[in-house]
């Protein structure tokens, strides 16, 4: 006795479905000017959304983006990383969860973000859409008394992008273990290690990208890489465009 029966609703879906409207969430991703929201059908067309990510393309309402897709929004060059990405969890319905990226934002802005995309499923199980949040990467608070002891560590890997350090290493620079270190950073960054020096690498190429001519290849080495072809992969992965492409943007 007490428990539902196989055939019973529980009460969180008997309230869901009494609403007089269907509950998105988007009045209250609406408060978070940090936190962009969406969600999209099997299309990749956006059909809700909230003011920041209206903001960050630089309209003015909501039904300037309903009805789109990111290439539509974005253009193209930008447009089609974020699909490409949408495809693949339509497509197999994986969750993508804490992806670190760099987003390129109108008018030439840019930001760093973690981004999380579940699947949506109707009632047989197929995938009819997905929704997703990124949430932006804000400078850590330096008073944090957790800061001080990481300080010189993090400041000898941001010299030394070109033959950066391994989490280990700097583990044992901070006299912590990698495990102490990941809490440190995640309390100050919401970062792991791993995450935090993927994105000082990637910043710094981005950099040179935008504010020098030097050759894909030399930055590629500036950065840590050992060719640019995993340069490129990587740079990619991060930010959905090749080097080459991103530098093409900016100049825009």
């Amino acid at each position: 006795m007490g428990k539902e029966g196989a055939g019973e609703r529980s009460p969180l879906v008997q309230l869901l479905e009494g609403l007089a409207e269907p509950f998105t969430a988007e009045a209250l991703f609406d408060q978070l000017p940090e936190t962009v929201f969406f969600i999209k059908n099997s299309e990749g067309q956006y059909l809700c959304v909230n003011d920041t990510l209206v903001a960050r393309c630089g309209l003015r309402s909501k039904s300037e983006l309903l009805g789109r897709t990111p290439s539509e929004i974005f253009g193209a060059k930008l447009g089609r990383g974020y699909e490409a990405q949408d495809r693949d969890i339509l497509r197999s319905g994986h969750q993508l969860i804490g992806k670190l990226e760099l987003h390129v934002y109108q008018p030439r802005g840019t930001g760093w973000c973690l981004t999380h995309k579940l699947p949506l499923r109707g009632r047989d199980g197929q995938i009819v859409g997905l929704v997703g949040v990124s949430r932006d990467l804000s400078a850590p608070d330096l008073k944090d008394w957790d800061f001080h002891p990481i300080a010189a560590t993090l400041s000898e890997a941001q010299a030394r992008l070109d033959a950066p350090p391994s989490v280990r290493e700097m583990a044992a620079s901070a006299s912590l273990s990698v495990y102490q270190l990941d809490r440190r950073m995640k309390r100050l960054f919401g970062l792991s290690t791993g995450q935090w020096l993927l994105k000082q690498r990637i910043e710094h190429a981005c950099r040179e990208l935008v504010e020098t001519e030097l050759p894909i290849a030399q930055i590629a080495l500036n950065c840590g890489y050992a060719d640019q072809s995993a340069f490129t992969r990587q740079f990619r992965r991060t930010t959905g465009h090749r080097p080459s492409e991103f530098r093409k943007i900016r100049a825009l």
